[in-house]
């Protein structure tokens, strides 16, 4: 049965090679839009943050929302750009470089970045004062690494049933 107002003989939009839509090209708020959100809400968070007072649940509420929100800024960019061997949420990367070593550090370019960001953010937090208004964002951003880089590894040994990567 058809529903009403969708006509049977229309299969929809033509798809390219790409399985995009033909049409006009893209901008680029369009193509980025979903990194450039990210990036919106974690600058309005760190504004928020910066005018509240962090002993309120509200200041509280932002300095770990600036945390999360960078996760997923990261989360958005890195998993577009690098690569993770063997993860189901990771694309494949084309070619193959000559190098073994080099190859080895882009077939995991994602672990390798947040290895060293995650070091980079742990060295910062212990020169801080943990109960510090930034001490305590840069201890959360420490925690939020640590998921994202754990939850990359899961996805190399692990699955969940039901989950659209799992059955890859």
């Amino acid at each position: 049965m058809t529903p009403k107002n969708v006509s049977s003989t229309n299969p929809g939009p033509k798809l390219n090679a790409k399985s995009e839509p033909k049409g006009p090209p893209k901008s680029f708020l369009r193509k980025h839009s979903l990194g450039l959100g990210a990036l919106g809400v974690v600058v309005t968070l760190i504004i928020a943050y910066t005018r509240a007072d962090p002993a309120t649940h509200l200041g509280s509420f932002f300095g770990n929302a600036i945390a999360d929100w960078t996760g997923v800024l990261v989360t958005v960019l890195m998993t577009k750009h690098l690569y993770e061997k063997g993860s189901a949420e990771s694309r494949d990367p084309k070619g193959k470089w000559k190098s073994p070593t080099l190859e080895f550090l882009r077939e995991h370019s994602l672990s390798v970045f947040l290895v060293i960001t995650w070091a980079c953010w742990a060295f910062v937090f212990s020169r801080m004062e943990a109960n510090s208004r930034w001490g305590q964002v840069v201890g959360n951003l420490v925690s939020e690494w640590t998921q994202i880089l754990g939850l990359v590894w899961m996805t190399k040994i692990l699955m969940e049933v039901g989950s659209k990567e799992s059955s890859r």
